[in-house]
């Protein structure tokens, strides 16, 4: 079973003026990721690409895409995003019959209301995932008081499912994410242990992860890697002064409101002049022109692109 390692972005996904896929842009978007130095895979179909706004078809479509444009150098795994065990199953068997490595699954948000006391619940729908779609899951954890994170003890159970290679750990709490780091390290299988961490993201490396899935790895995954390559060598004076870079950059995709964070790194890649327009789907709203000068200052502060930032684009 392939185990994921390493720094693998999670794609944003350009829109035109209409709200279809930019498929020249997103191929250009990801042939950019899959070209970083440290970059080992893609997730597709995640928070980062508005997947919540994406109908069957279109979650199909843009993983053919990325399938078609990196799969031959590197894997690409498909984010499972569902409230019901059928419809995630159906989910999965499409990600493997476009020829997805494995899948990213989404906690069912039905298990805010009492999943962590019936942890069964839990269980039994990845194990269903896993026994009818067969093939690699990596589990996505969220904060624990979001009321759908799973506690150490799940994924420990979680972990005995043989089909379960990585979880995403999206805790948000050092405590927590070390919790859940020995734990998945008593598997009796490999379950490698992706940080999500990216506010935080040379602490967890430096507990041990196994390498990130990242939103933020759309517009920094060259720091992103070399952060992880300076802690993975015990540099710590290098991952410093990477982790440096990277705080203008935190600071300002993850400020109030969080919903906005994939619409600003939008907007960075815009300034970075990798995608044409930061159009973005309903409800989400365009960043204001305020935000926009923040993200420019950012981009200059952390030394994204290394040259001139390109005039502002069109309105999401």
């Amino acid at each position: 079973m392939l185990k994921f390692s390493g720094v693998m972005p999670a794609n944003i996904l350009p829109f035109k003026a209409d709200l279809s896929i930019d498929e020249s842009a997103y191929r250009k978007h990801l042939r950019w990721l899959a070209d970083v130095r440290g970059v080992t895979g893609i997730v597709t179909n995640g928070h980062a690409a508005e997947v919540s706004s994406l109908t069957r078809e279109e979650r199909q479509h843009a993983l053919a895409i990325a399938v078609d444009e990196v799969a031959s150098t590197m894997p690409v795994v498909a984010g499972v995003y569902s409230d019901g065990t059928a419809e995630a199953v159906e989910l999965a068997r499409d990600a493997k019959l476009l020829g997805a490595a494995g899948v990213l699954v989404f906690p069912p948000t039905l298990f805010m209301w009492g999943a962590q006391l019936k942890t069964d619940m839990v269980i039994r729908h990845f194990s269903e995932i896993a026994e009818k779609a067969d093939l690699p899951i990596i589990v996505f954890e969220y904060p624990p008081a979001s009321g759908i994170g799973y506690a150490p003890e799940t994924l420990g159970r979680l972990a005995k499912i043989p089909h379960v290679v990585a979880v995403k750990d999206w805790s948000n709490d050092i405590v927590a994410f070390e919790k859940n780091l020995l734990e998945l390290r008593r598997a009796s299988h490999p379950v490698a242990m992706l940080s999500s961490f990216t506010m935080s993201l040379m602490a967890s490396f430096l507990l041990g992860a196994d390498g990130a899935i990242s939103g933020m790895g759309s517009v920094a995954a060259d720091l992103q890697a070399e952060l992880f390559e300076a802690c993975g060598k015990g540099d710590l004076e290098g991952a410093r002064r990477i982790n440096h870079g990277l705080e203008p950059l935190v600071d300002v995709f993850y400020a109030p409101p969080f919903v906005d964070m994939h619409n600003r790194m939008k907007e960075a890649l815009v300034l970075l002049g990798r995608i044409p327009a930061a159009y973005v789907r309903p409800p989400l709203t365009p960043v204001s022109e305020t935000e926009r000068e923040a993200i420019r200052r950012a981009l200059t502060a952390s030394g994204v692109g290394g040259g001139p930032l390109a005039a502002p684009g069109k309105l999401g």
